[in-house]
């Protein structure tokens, strides 16, 4: 990548570094370059033929202007997913067909295009939907930068950047559609979908114990509500509720449970030390009995054959659980899920990228864009109620939709995407009696002795 006062589109021969693709992306994200793109592709005021052409510019990675010179990403893209794949194993871009047992040949973004193209997307409101599936396209090439923060360079000092641009993507001069609020959660993103090398899961979780403290607990925070919802899923609906069969077939997701709860314990511990309360608090018990809801068992008691290679991380947190057992116990009940409240708790999904997939087909299908992000779905602590009252109608509708197009899933056709707060608080309360039984002999509160 050309290093110069003002960045230039790389060329097929020139090296892509992270810095250089920041600094192209800011370029574009900051300025008037996307309204300038739909604007070129809906000449002629002809929209199906719009969708088609940034449908081509997409699948290109290059896009042309009537005036001006091309802005080329061909080069940027392909360099920082072949070394995704080549140096972690992660296919970010392409999701996995489970029935054909291969990756999707179109990217993500374009699969929402197509999807788009084909059910007759955005009448009444063409711009807008143009507008919603270029944001989706930069926003997975935000998605591929959050993977490459351990490239050169610091890595905490990359995740803040990758979150600063993602802050310009939901800027002005897009869709104003927001997908997340930091890029700990565009790993998550990354990350969500099957993939065949499940060792990469493990070389990704080594790279994430390198991150400085705040960024460990932002991951941990994200990571430990999203992981339970994933698996809470998968215990109703994939295993018949069998622990056994979650416990084999989730084997990567058990190391990244462990940490996100061992993370968070940490800090636990630390703000009863320092006498800290309030919502910084009430956010990391949230994230411990969010948690724990999956397989409780599993942290409390003996540790799974997944977490062999962290037995120590899993003794301290064990310890951990049970020497301040007294005083979680009298806060878990403030995150008790109940129908008046949005609770994370209560939302059950697969894959968490689909989640994402259903935000975006709403606002083309409907037009409306929404305040609510993926870390918005995943806390029941928003700036305000009527954030919280429009995480709880998102979810809802999310589920709408996926029940209008359900997953075979153990053999059953189910919604992939659930929420039900009698559901969460099923789940709330048989963790919490588990925890209560298992910690009974645990000594006096850590606070109090």
């Amino acid at each position: 990548m050309v290093k110069d006062d003002k960045p230039t589109t790389p060329g097929p021969e020139d090296e892509v570094t992270f810095d250089g693709a920041c600094r192209l992306l800011e370029s574009v994200l900051e300025g008037d370059t996307r309204r300038k793109i739909i604007a070129e592709v809906s000449k002629g005021n002809d929209f199906p033929r719009a969708l088609v052409r940034l449908r081509d510019c997409m699948r290109f990675n290059l896009f042309r202007f009537e005036r001006g010179d091309p802005l080329y990403l061909d080069q940027v893209v392909r360099n920082l997913d072949d070394r995704t794949r080549r140096k972690d194993s992660f296919h970010v871009l392409h999701d996995w067909d489970g029935k054909a047992d291969r990756l999707n040949k179109e990217t993500i973004p374009l699969d929402i295009v197509n999807y788009a193209i084909a059910n007759g997307a955005g009448a009444g409101a063409e711009g807008h939907t143009l507008a919603v599936l270029l944001d989706y396209y930069f926003l997975y090439l935000l998605i591929l930068l959050s993977m490459r923060v351990w490239d050169e360079g610091s890595a905490d000092e990359n995740l803040d950047r990758v979150t600063r641009l993602l802050g310009a993507l939901h800027g002005s001069n897009g869709s104003r559609l927001r997908f997340a609020d930091n890029a700990e959660a565009l790993i998550f993103v990354a990350t969500s979908h099957f993939e065949p090398d499940e060792s990469a899961y493990e070389r990704l979780l080594d790279r994430i114990r390198t991150l400085d403290v705040q960024h460990r607990r932002s991951v941990a925070l994200v990571h430990a509500a999203i992981l339970a919802s994933h698996l809470r899923f998968g215990f109703e609906a994939s295993y018949r509720r069998d622990v056994g069969a979650m416990r084999e077939d989730n084997a990567p997701d058990y190391p990244w449970l462990c940490f996100a709860l061992a993370t968070l314990m940490s800090d636990y511990e630390g703000m009863n030390k320092e006498g800290i309360e309030g919502t910084e608090r009430h956010r990391v018990v949230e994230g411990i009995v969010n948690a724990l809801t999956p397989d409780v068992r599993a942290f409390v008691g003996n540790a799974p054959a997944s977490l062999g290679r962290h037995a120590k991380e899993h003794a301290r947190l064990r310890e951990r659980l049970r020497m301040f057992s007294s005083d979680l116990n009298d806060e878990f009940g403030r995150h008790r899920p109940t129908g008046r409240k949005y609770s994370p708790i209560s939302f059950f999904c697969n894959f968490p990228h689909n989640i994402l997939k259903g935000v975006v087909v709403h606002a083309v299908l409907r037009g409306l864009p929404s305040g609510v992000t993926i870390n918005d779905l995943f806390t029941g602590f928003h700036q305000d109620e009527e954030m919280g009252d429009a995480a709880a109608w998102l979810a809802t509708t999310l589920m709408g939709y996926a029940r209008a197009n359900p997953d075979t899933i153990a053999g059953k056709l189910r919604p992939a995407i659930v929420y039900d707060p009698a559901l969460g608080l099923k789940s709330y309360s048989k963790t919490i009696r588990i925890f209560k039984e298992y910690c009974s002999k645990a000594a006096p509160s850590a606070a109090t002795s």
